[in-house]
C-alpha cells in the first residue's frame, strides 16, 4: 500500500486566517469598529508566554484588536475575577481567553464560569459545553473544531463513518466525540482502560488520538486507508544527546505506511488551534453586534 497523504494543518490554518481577515475587514466596515480579543495571562509560564504572544500577533495580522492583560503569579483570585467581569462589560471585547494553566491558588472552573458564555471563544464554559451537547449554537473548543475542519476538507461528508476518539478530556476528547456525532459518524470514545484498545481502533475509518502518550498508537492498530488525526504534542529525547523533539500520540512512521491520510507533528493539528480561536472571535463579534454571518463560510 502507498504511503499516507499528509494533512497539512499549517497550510489549512493559513487559508482560514486569510478568510478571517477578509470577514474581519467587512465586519469593521459594517460595525464601525474592529472585532476584539482579550487574552489574560497570569504568571510567567514560558510556554504560555510564547502562546499568548503568537495569539496577539495573529489577531492583529487578521485586522482585529488584541487586548493583552498580564498579571503577576501572586495576583489574588478576586482580582482576576474582577478583570474578567470588566472584560465582560467592555463592548470593544468580543472574545475573552484566560490562558491555562492558572497558578495553584486559583480555581480554574470558577474563573471560566465567570466569563460571559457569549465571549467564551475557548468554548470551555459549562453553558457552551451544554450547547454543544444539545446541538445549540455556542462556542466549541478550538482544537477539536480544527480537527473536524481538517477531516471535512480531506473527506467531504463524514456521515456514516466509524470514528474512534482516543482520550476523554473536556478540552479535546469529549467535544471531539460530540462534533463527530453531529456529523453523523458512529463514534467510540476510547481511553487507557478500554479493553483491547488496538482492536477497537482497527475498526475505525477515522482515528483521533488525544491521549497524551508519545507514539502510543502503532501502525498495526490502524485500518488500511483510515484517516488519522494526531492531537498529541509530546517532547521526547532526540537521537542527538541533550536534544529533544516533538512527537504525537501516533507512531507516525508505522502509521503512515497504513493510513490513507495522517496529520504530522508538528505541522498538523497544532497550527489550527489559534486560527480557529480567531475564527471564533470573529463569530462572537458578529453575534454581539447583531450582524448576520454565514458561519460556514469561515
Amino acid at each position: 500500500m502507498s504511503e499516507a497523504a499528509i494533512i497539512d494543518g499549517k497550510a489549512f490554518a493559513e487559508g482560514l486566517r486569510g478568510r478571517v481577515a477578509e470577514f474581519a475587514s467587512q465586519f469593521e466596515a459594517r460595525a464601525g469598529r474592529k472585532a476584539g480579543l482579550a487574552v489574560v495571562l497570569v504568571g510567567e509560564d514560558p510556554a504560555s508566554q510564547v502562546y499568548v504572544r503568537n495569539k496577539g500577533k495573529q489577531t492583529v495580522a487578521c485586522g482585529m484588536n488584541s487586548f493583552e492583560h498580564k498579571l503577576a503569579a501572586d495576583t489574588g483570585e478576586a482580582d482576576l475575577l474582577a478583570l474578567v467581569e470588566k472584560l465582560n462589560a467592555d463592548p470593544a471585547v468580543d472574545g475573552i481567553l484566560v490562558q491555562l494553566p492558572l497558578p495553584s491558588h486559583m480555581n480554574e472552573q470558577k474563573v471560566i464560569a465567570t466569563i460571559n458564555p457569549d465571549k467564551d471563544v475557548d468554548g470551555f464554559h459549562v453553558v457552551n459545553v451544554g450547547r454543544l451537547a444539545t446541538g445549540l449554537p455556542g462556542f466549541v473548543p478550538c482544537t477539536p473544531l480544527g480537527c473536524v475542519m481538517l477531516l471535512k476538507d480531506r473527506l467531504g461528508s463524514l456521515s456514516g463513518l466509524d470514528a474512534v476518539v482516543i482520550g476523554r478530556s473536556n478540552i479535546v476528547g469529549k467535544p471531539m466525540a460530540q462534533l463527530l456525532t453531529a456529523e453523523s459518524c458512529t463514534v467510540t470514545v476510547a481511553h487507557s482502560r478500554t479493553k483491547d484498545l488496538p482492536e477497537v481502533v482497527r475498526r475505525a475509518d477515522i482515528v483521533v488520538a488525544a491521549v497524551g502518550r508519545p507514539e502510543m498508537v502503532k501502525g498495526d492498530w490502524i485500518k488500511p486507508g483510515a484517516t488519522v488525526i494526531d492531537v498529541g504534542i509530546n517532547r521526547v529525547p532526540a537521537a542527538e544527546e541533550g536534544k529533544t523533539k516533538l512527537v504525537g500520540d501516533v507512531d507516525f512512521v508505522s502509521a503512515s505506511q497504513v493510513a490513507g491520510a495522517i496529520t504530522p507533528v508538528p505541522g498538523g493539528v497544532g497550527p489550527m488551534t489559534i486560527a480557529v480561536l480567531l475564527r471564533n472571535t470573529l463569530v462572537a463579534a458578529h453575534r454581539n453586534a447583531g450582524i448576520v454571518l454565514d458561519e460556514n463560510a469561515i
